[in-house]
């Protein structure tokens, strides 16, 4: 009877080791995409404190995930922490320099520290290796026009919108380069079929305000900054058009002017 409760004990003991042996690994991946997860509802959801909260345990655990490197990158960056973005989107690119995501990441960051020709690497880099990258290729109009160069801009708003057609902010970028390049055809007839599909689109209808008040027609003005009004209050503010929103100067002065009645 002793023998038979030793091999039973020894029996049990082998199980329980070849169950956890083939368990735990489940387990562990089970427990990683799972904090992984948590960690990108916060960041979708706009809880970034929270967020940054667990994508910093999800590190602690998995320091080497690029993936979830550029993840914290892009809320240390709605944070204010712009170095810190950076910092994390280098250790993604050196873990995993192939993936473009970080590249796209690091740019904005940079962008946002006004380092226009590091950020403009970053994305000829991305489009080097996908020409249609609607993202890149949009960021990276947005430093051509940051730096004065509106023809440029305009041409790379265009491609973004045409290899992302649904791409609202890229259209209404490119109709307000051509309301800056004195287009201005172009712009009103961009911005009317804009706000047609996207009635509560408030940049486009601030960008239409501006125009129709350069063109005469105050009575139009009114009616779509009335619209704006209700949607999107900051395109009163001309230190956000210019620095964030980042129009070109055109567009912001007839707005201004419009405002002022001017």
């Amino acid at each position: 009877m002793k023998t038979f409760k030793k091999v039973k004990v020894c029996f049990l003991l082998i199980f329980i080791f070849f169950n956890i042996f083939y368990i735990a690994p489940s387990f562990s991946l089970s427990l990683r995409e799972d904090l992984f997860k948590n960690a990108l509802d916060l960041s979708s959801g706009g809880k970034f404190n929270l967020a940054l909260q667990q994508w910093n345990q999800y590190l602690d655990s998995y320091p080497d995930d690029a993936a979830g490197l550029s993840n914290r990158g892009n809320v240390r960056l709605v944070l204010g922490d712009i170095k810190g973005s950076i910092d994390d989107q280098n250790k993604a690119i050196n873990l995993n320099p192939n993936e473009i995501d970080p590249y796209i990441n690091r740019g904005i960051a940079e962008e946002a520290l006004g380092l226009w020709s590091q950020a403009k690497r970053d994305y000829m880099l991305v489009i080097s290796l996908d020409s249609k990258n609607f993202s890149a290729l949009y960021n990276l109009a947005n430093v051509e026009g940051s730096t004065s160069h509106w023809d440029k801009a305009r041409d790379l708003f265009s491609k973004a919108a045409l290899y992302n057609p649904g791409f609202a902010m890229a259209r209404s970028s490119l109709a307000l380069a051509d309301f800056q390049l004195g287009n201005i055809d172009e712009a009103e007839k961009e911005l009317i079929k804009l706000i047609r599909r996207y009635p509560t689109f408030a940049d486009a209808r601030a960008a239409l305000t501006a125009l129709n008040w350069s063109n005469g027609e105050a009575g139009k003005a009114e009616s779509n900054w009335i619209a704006v009004t209700e949607l999107d209050p900051r395109y009163s503010d001309e230190e956000w058009l210019k620095k964030t929103r980042r129009w070109p100067p055109q567009p912001i002065k007839d707005l201004m002017n419009f405002i002022d009645l001017k």
